[in-house]
């Protein structure tokens, strides 16, 4: 999805969105295009398109595991009226998920 109110001019997604259709999508609009790449059928990656993922995944697996614990344990499913409620409600999701992570930082020993 991607917000207009949003500066950034990178475009992060998994492979399932990398298509021609997209790219010229995002070419149009002058947003770079950070989409992993995929490997045709029945050939393996290029060495530079593997590079270049490898560089993307470590980029997104910093906010990777947050989507992971909102989906996984926190059962998050957005079903509202309105964006105002789904934007409250992952707001709160998020609050949630900080605390957590607040709470266990806070539970860590100092090594002696």
């Amino acid at each position: 999805m991607l917000d207009s109110g949003n500066t950034g001019a990178d475009v992060w997604a998994d492979t399932a969105y990398r298509s021609r259709k997209n790219e010229e999508f995002m070419a149009k609009r002058g947003l770079r295009s950070k989409v992993h790449f995929r490997r045709a059928p029945g050939k393996p990656l290029s060495q530079a398109h593997a590079k270049a993922n490898a560089a993307r995944s470590k980029v997104r697996s910093a906010v990777e595991h947050v989507f992971a614990c909102q989906k996984g344990p926190m059962a998050l499913f957005v079903r509202t009226i309105g964006i105002a409620r789904a934007k409250t409600k992952i707001g709160m999701a998020n609050l949630v998920y900080n605390m957590r992570r607040l709470v266990w930082w806070d539970g860590r020993t100092a090594p002696a």
